[in-house]
């Protein structure tokens, strides 16, 4: 059967433009934990070399002060930004005292939520909203959530590509409207085949016992301090990993029919009262402790596995940015530390999943009902813990499937976008890339969480040592790197830049931060 998506494939392959694909871009932000020489979460300040956090664009914090965030800008390929995350890492390492970078997404040893430092950003109104952001995040879902670390793909096709796609699809809307329904439907298409990337690139199949103190023991005891699913692919991503635990229950869920839509559904939930988080209170004896007592704070608090995104102004919402310029780019949030690579994520990981986004573009993409939702997040959770269990069953369109037989039909139709990509960009490396999943998908042995646990049993070590392990392999390939001096005063630069940029927010402060708070939510700042 002749379906949409090989017509879409078709008519792109006989577009005969060569530089199709050419200038996309492709940005990079690596979370990691900044740890001791024992293995605990670091109780340091962000180290003043690295800049201001608040400011700097390129190295800042998450939730903690030990929570490392390296930004890589939007660049026009997958080299160049593994190329830029490297550099940062490089740089990083080199301004560290004693610490060491944490290379795996499940945290190390925790001595209990008392000892994770939330993040500082200054005096400032900007900074502290950033702060008791984060405060509220640790009231309500705890501190140990909030240090689970993952990598966030950022992707956009070429500015030139999109002429040429709204041709072909005979769509006569404004151009950025068209550009903002095309992403809906690559967003759409990703949630339902979004299962495939924790099976694919999933690094978390084990966990200390020091992160599982006081949650529900689901999972299984590998030894005497680690736990552990035998077929999980991403353990961050299933119940125990970070999300919305209330979300059944609050009625949030992020709307992705179209754009508006989606919009109108976190506003609706930033702007509506939750009663646990009333309990929580909002200022207690003068001090706040989240930004509000609402299902939401700020859209970020939502955790999702991609997003629309705009890069917004100063002081302008997330949603704000969104409505008045459309999506720009998406996110892909769903990658675990790939610990078994020093910079964290790889060359092919990155080309395979261009090549997916792609696939869910020109795939067809239907509105999502109640009823696919919850097969979408069934199939998502169940890959997350048990995705390498042999004949395991997934449900598409009220049936059931099996997740081998699904992911091979994926990579079938993605054969067709990766000679694509090769022609345009001259090279093999996605066909190359394509032919290294397919072969996971046939061997679930070769995914990196089969690997990672096989590793650890065939050693005999813990989930801390042999992350560990690792963590000091990383330093010493890091070590050996050579930052060229203009890369150095680049960052130096920068993080001296940032520095004085924080200084000046906070001088020019003219604001109550209560009436900061308002006319930000107001979007009257």
């Amino acid at each position: 059967m002749y379906t949409i998506f090989d017509k879409r494939l078709s008519a792109l392959q006989n577009t005969h433009h060569e530089n199709l694909f050419i200038n996309s871009k492709t940005g990079i932000e690596k979370e990691c934990l900044r740890v001791s020489e024992n293995g605990t979460i670091a109780s340091s300040p962000h180290p003043k070399a690295l800049g201001s956090a608040l400011t700097n664009p390129h190295i800042t914090t998450d939730y903690s002060e030990a929570l490392l965030e390296f930004i890589t800008p939007p660049l026009g390929s997958v080299d160049a930004a593994l190329d830029f995350l490297r550099d940062t890492q490089k740089f990083v390492y080199d301004h560290l005292q004693n610490d060491i970078l944490w290379c795996n997404s499940m945290p190390c040893i925790l001595s209990g939520e008392t000892r994770i430092p939330v993040a500082q950003y200054g005096h400032s109104n900007a900074g502290r909203m950033k702060t008791i952001y984060r405060y509220g995040l640790g009231y309500r879902y705890g501190k140990m959530m909030q240090v689970i670390a993952g990598i966030h793909y950022n992707y956009s096709l070429p500015a030139t590509f999109w002429p040429v796609y709204q041709a072909l699809e005979n769509n006569t809307h404004a151009s950025q409207d068209f550009i903002s329904e095309s992403y809906f439907c690559l967003i759409r298409n990703l949630q339902r085949f979004g299962w495939l990337v924790p099976y694919l690139f999933g690094a978390s199949p084990t966990v200390c016992k020091s992160f599982m103190d006081g949650i529900e023991k689901i999972l299984q005891p590998l030894d005497e301090h680690t736990c552990y699913e035998p077929y999980a692919t991403s353990l961050r991503l299933s119940d125990i990993g970070y999300q919305n635990y209330k979300e059944d229950k609050s009625g949030i869920k992020a709307n992705y029919d179209n754009l508006s839509s989606y919009i109108a559904s976190l506003k609706r939930a930033i702007e509506t009262p939750n009663p646990d988080y009333q309990k929580i209170g909002v200022k207690v004896n003068g001090e706040y402790r989240q930004l509000n007592a609402n299902l939401l704070q700020i859209e970020n608090e939502y955790y999702s596995t991609i997003r629309p995104k705009q890069t917004a102004g100063t002081y302008e919402k997330p949603t704000t940015a969104l409505e008045k310029r459309g999506v720009d780019y998406i996110e892909l949030r769903s990658l675990d530390l790939n610990m078994l690579h020093p910079l964290g994520a790889n060359k092919a990981q990155m080309h395979f999943l261009e090549a997916f986004l792609i696939f869910c573009l020109l795939q067809e993409s239907p509105t999502i009902n109640a009823t696919e939702q919850k097969e979408i997040d069934k199939n998502q959770s169940i890959t997350a813990l048990r995705g390498r269990e042999p004949g395991l069953q997934l449900m598409r369109c009220g049936k059931p499937i099996t997740l081998t037989d699904w992911a091979r039909e994926i990579c079938v139709k993605m054969r067709g976008i990766c000679e694509l990509l090769d022609h345009c960009h001259n090279t093999n490396d996605y066909q190359a890339a394509l032919n290294t999943q397919g072969e996971a998908v046939e061997d679930s042995e070769k995914c990196p969480s089969a690997i990672m646990l096989s590793e650890m049993q065939s050693t005999g070590e813990s989930f801390f040592p042999y992350s560990m392990r690792y963590a000091k392999q990383h330093a010493a390939y890091f070590s050996t790197l050579d930052l060229p001096l203009e890369k150095e005063n680049f960052f130096v630069s920068t993080a001296e830049k940032s520095i004085k940029e924080q200084q000046r927010i906070e001088s020019k402060d003219n604001l109550s931060f209560d009436t900061f708070l308002q006319r930000y939510f107001s979007d009257s700042l």
